[in-house]
């Protein structure tokens, strides 16, 4: 049960780490892959995203010239068969951020349902 918990963990940061390439956001495909249809993000704007409006954001091609995310502090815990709590400190360009997702495996895979940051001092 032990390696089960490891693998869901483990498959919802592997997620995370792609999402948070630039080069694997510069491919609305590779995005599309990640999320799920019923995505919502709470941004550290405080803007409301779902997929279609990542996927436009993503489409644009300025995302492919970002700089990497710094992350830190990254834990996940399974909060029930399939569902996967990520947390974790991002820091984007100085921009910094406490970062949350919830992660649920589908029949294609892993895959973001929600996502939520709030800046930080």
């Amino acid at each position: 049960m032990a390696d089960e918990r490891e693998r869901a963990v483990q498959a919802a940061i592997d997620g995370e780490m792609r999402l948070l390439d630039p080069e694997v956001r510069a491919s609305p495909d590779r995005v599309l892959g990640l999320l799920d249809p019923e995505f919502i993000e709470f941004g550290a704007s405080g803007r409301r995203w779902d997929v279609e409006s990542i996927l436009t954001v993503t489409s644009s091609g300025s995302v492919s010239a970002e700089a990497p995310v710094e992350v830190s502090e990254m834990s996940g815990v399974v909060l029930a068969r399939g569902v996967v709590h990520l947390t974790y400190f991002a820091d984007h360009q100085g921009r910094r951020a406490w970062r949350s997702s919830l992660w649920r495996s589908t029949e294609t895979g892993w895959r973001m349902y929600f996502h939520q940051g709030t800046l930080t001092g």
